[in-house]
């Protein structure tokens, strides 16, 4: 690859502060100077469909690949040389001609509550109103809060920020990664625990996507994270097989500890009132492949045990996001 590289990004704060940091990594990996970095590495800004269109559900547009659309056409069209995402806004298969080149190490994956009163989730007060733009969330949540009026909320953390800080709820739900990217954890009250809120596949991690002729160089290598990547791929797997999107409410998550590494995965009924659960382990010698038949295998079990929990847009009552 010979410079410039572009790299495309959304223009929204959180997605040019992770390509911001995750350039400055790859400069290093190629030995740019400081100095030379936006004439070798630019940024190119790409607007997606998902950013446009602010006052419909995601579930009713056409989901989360929406956030990653017309930056893969980009990529495919050669009009940039790489993208930077969001781990968990990529969608489970690859366009034709693009692939994951590197997952570098990941954040923390847990999600954070914010409020302006409470100081916990369990202190919000019977009935409360909690914003969130995930029907994960929504139905982890409502499982543990049957009692919690779930409101939809969109738009940029800042944007969500502020109107938790108005007090238009009693709470919201984000990504700590996010958060933290954006150095804005002043507003965290509580991370949430992993086995309650367990996250989307791939949450806190970033993916750095490229045309497939561009696998396996150096600057791939350099960036990758070994032990992330093995557990996205677990954690992806899941996904796969449960179909997980913003019409259903799935989490997986896939801790590496010593020589193993243990997966978990769920689909929950939207409303909260059922939860389908299964673990399971597999040696870190295995490798990317073993992993991912793992998440296969768990997510199939609980599609089977669960059924078809995913939401139709029509039925909505104007609380869902996706």
């Amino acid at each position: 690859m010979t410079f410039p590289i572009r790299i495309g990004a959304r223009g929204s704060a959180l997605s040019l502060a992770q390509t911001g940091q995750t350039r400055l990594a790859l400069a290093r990996a190629l030995g740019v100077p400081d100095a030379e970095i936006d004439q070798a590495l630019p940024i190119v800004v790409i607007t997606t469909t998902g950013d446009r269109v602010q006052d419909r559900r995601l579930l009713e547009i056409g989901g989360k690949a929406l956030f990653t659309k017309e930056i893969e056409e980009a990529l495919l069209d050669g009009r940039i040389d790489l993208a930077i995402h969001s781990m968990k806004d990529v969608p489970a298969d690859q366009p034709p001609g693009l692939a994951i080149a590197a997952i570098p190490e990941r954040q923390d994956p847990s999600d954070a509550f914010i409020s302006a009163h409470a100081e916990s989730f369990d202190a919000l007060p019977v009935g409360a109103r909690l914003g969130t733009a995930s029907l994960r969330r929504q139905a982890q949540a409502l499982a543990l809060r049957p009692d919690l009026h779930i409101e939809m909320l969109r738009g940029n953390v800042d944007t969500r920020l502020r109107r938790a800080a108005e007090g238009e709820f009693d709470g919201i739900l984000l990504a700590t990664a996010g958060l933290n990217r954006l150095d804005r954890t002043e507003a965290i009250r509580e991370r949430l625990s992993l086995d309650a809120f367990l996250p989307a596949p791939g949450q806190g991690a970033l993916a750095i996507q490229s045309r497939e002729a561009d696998v396996g160089t150096d600057w791939a290598t350099a960036l990758n994270h070994p032990l992330t990547a093995l557990a996205v791929a677990a954690e992806r797997g899941a996904m796969t097989a449960l179909e997980g999107s913003c019409r259903t409410a799935v989490g997986a998550h896939a801790f590496v500890g010593e020589g193993h590494l243990r997966l978990t995965t769920e689909m929950l009924s939207p409303d909260g009132s059922a939860r389908w659960r299964r673990v399971g382990e597999v040696d870190l010698a295995a490798g990317p492949a073993a992993a991912r038949a793992l998440g296969l295998e768990l997510g199939g079990q609980v599609h089977a045990a669960a059924g078809d929990q995913e939401v139709d847009p029509r039925t909505l009552d104007g609380t869902l996001d996706g």
